[in-house]
């Protein structure tokens, strides 16, 4: 294990005011054979993503109808109007992952969580440094040709959107299908590879970190409990009260830029 190259301006251990739990759920981390961890709107609302529910919930502002996979295959155009509008609120250019990213990306790489599983869609995990991420409601740094199945940046579709007459097509000219973002949308079931793989790594995990998830969203807020089920130790982070705590063995209600290195800088050599 090597977290010789972390950024300890981030946090630590030593100095986390709850430092006896943390130590105690760092030590069932490294001890582990099998973790993995699951994320929410939590994790990326510090880095200023807003988060879709709640007081200060993107859904205050937007009508989700607008965003349904019906009137998106019904009216793609208009939908295309309001989904630029929305990500451009949604998504800020100058987003960049914070100490939690961070944390959890230093974690991979020491080899101490098999995969972070994330229900969040702004790709800050990839950009932290997290090699297995585990998209479970797509990501909106992509769109994908509904015909071709071709790949492309939000950007370039945005900027087709905005330069014509919505919807954007696909780049290739042996096609020009219709663009739709690569996140799940109402009424859009989950990717089924990347719940299988979430299934997969709650049941065979022997510690699961879920960190700002209000735990609220199903199939996703299933994981913790096939992990508990299945005898995984769950280390539960996030700011209000969720309805898996008491299955939790370590709850902290304080903040994921906090615990999150706190618990990095806390693993023993």
């Amino acid at each position: 294990m090597d977290l010789s190259n972390t950024d300890s301006s981030d946090s630590s251990g030593s100095d986390f005011p709850d430092s006896d739990r943390i130590e105690a759920a760092a030590r069932e981390l490294r001890a582990a054979d099998a973790a993995a961890a699951l994320t929410g709107a939590g994790v990326s609302v510090p880095s200023g993503v807003p988060p879709f529910r709640g007081e200060d919930g993107i859904w205050n502002e937007y009508d989700p109808d607008a965003f349904d996979v019906h009137r998106f295959r019904a009216s793609p155009g208009e939908f295309w109007a309001d989904w630029v509008e929305l990500r451009s609120d949604l998504l800020d250019a100058d987003l960049e992952p914070n100490a939690a990213h961070r944390a959890l990306a230093d974690l991979s790489s020491a080899g101490l969580l098999d995969a972070v599983v994330t229900q969040n869609i702004d790709g800050l995990h990839g950009a932290a440094g997290s090699e297995n991420v585990v998209e479970l409601h797509g990501n909106a740094r992509r769109a994908v040709c509904q015909d071709c199945g071709q790949s492309v940046s939000a950007e370039e579709a945005r900027e087709k959107a905005e330069a014509g007459d919505p919807p954007p097509r696909c780049p290739s000219p042996d096609c020009e299908g219709v663009l739709k973002p690569d996140a799940v949308l109402f009424g859009e079931r989950l990717p089924m590879d990347a719940m299988a793989d979430a299934e997969e790594y709650a049941a065979e995990s022997d510690v699961l970190v879920v960190a700002g998830s209000s735990l609220t969203v199903q199939p996703a807020a299933s994981l913790p409990r096939q992990a508990a089920r299945n005898g995984a130790t769950v280390i539960l982070v996030n700011l209000d009260e969720t309805p898996l705590d008491s299955l939790a063995d370590y709850v902290f209600r304080e903040d994921v830029t906090e615990v999150l290195p706190a618990l990095r800088d806390a693993i023993p050599e």
